[in-house]
């Protein structure tokens, strides 16, 4: 299996809008599979910067000039740029979510379909891990964890039963974990599973902390008709990308001047998210959930 196949990867080329001589920015570099295709419409002077802070992204690095990896979490992007004397740039693409091959890495703990440590971390080299939360966070910082991120119907009871079975002794491992949650399980398992799964994944790597940092230095480095792409997977990341790419802000609050005119800081060049087509899920799995928005600063 590949590292990590890019989901709606020709619609994110033709929302980039490439200019062969233009500099652009893939922020989640990970297998390097939308990378490549934006170096394949690139010209001569044209320049890509990459992202990403997961070490294993390292194997993926392409030789090419026009190529620059920067090894840090999105977030740090404008501070990144600059160090590289980039100002501002054409267009910026950011696939949101886990790779499918954190997914499918056993020893990283992001699936429940593994036994490994209950880890999460997309950095190594952070300290806090997914143990850490439901072996020390309380009960009520718990439950907003569950609800919020992973929009958990259960998230009250489900926090007071770890709290409960962690005084006996720590969950330090992904059947730890299940064998804590079991009987808490609604519905369909692998559902409520993955809804849970994800809450502690968000919270470990600030993942919505990230993307609001991500986007607010998006609007500053982007050019005049520069295109930013987003591909999320979850309601929670789609709705402040929507929001975001409407207003400007994440919390989707509408701003007017002083004459009421409504400041929209990127014109939608999809008013709809675009979605997989039902060969690519055959094919992959895994972008079945893939929502991509495409805005053009004004």
């Amino acid at each position: 299996m590949s590292y990590h196949d890019p989901a709606l990867a020709k619609e994110c080329i033709e929302g980039l809008s490439i200019q062969p001589n233009g500099i652009y920015v893939d922020a989640t570099f990970g297998g390097g599979g939308h990378s490549k295709l934006i170096l394949d419409e690139l010209g001569e002077d044209g320049q890509l910067q990459a992202f990403d802070q997961d070490e294993d992204a390292l194997r993926n690095l392409l030789d090419d000039s026009r190529f620059v990896f920067n090894h840090h979490n999105f977030r740090f992007m404008k501070r990144f740029l600059k160090l590289h004397g980039v100002r501002k740039v054409d267009g910026i693409l950011a696939d949101l979510g886990v790779s499918s091959h954190q997914l499918d890495e056993a020893k990283r703990g992001f699936s429940f379909r593994f036994e490994a440590e209950l880890d999460m971390r997309m950095n190594q080299e952070d300290s806090k891990k997914a143990s850490d939360i439901v072996n020390t966070y309380n009960v009520i910082d718990l439950q907003k964890v569950f609800s919020a991120y992973g929009e958990v119907r259960n998230s009250k009871s489900l926090a007071e039963r770890i709290v409960q079975e962690r005084s006996a002794r720590k969950i330090i491992t992904i059947a730890d974990f299940l064998n804590v949650i079991d009987p808490l399980i609604r519905g369909q398992r692998n559902r409520y599973l993955a809804q849970v799964f994800q809450a502690l994944r968000i919270e470990v790597n600030d993942e919505m902390g990230a993307l609001k940092t991500f986007l607010e230095e998006s609007l500053e480095v982007l050019k005049e008709n520069g295109r930013l792409v987003i591909i999320s997977y979850h309601s929670i990341e789609d709705r402040v990308v929507k929001n975001f790419l409407k207003t400007g802000n994440v919390e989707g609050a509408l701003e007017k001047d002083d004459f009421g005119n409504i400041y929209r800081p990127f014109k939608l060049i999809n008013k709809k998210p675009i979605l997989p087509s039902a060969d690519e899920i055959r094919q992959n799995p895994r972008a079945r959930s893939a929502k991509l928005r495409v805005g053009s600063k004004q």
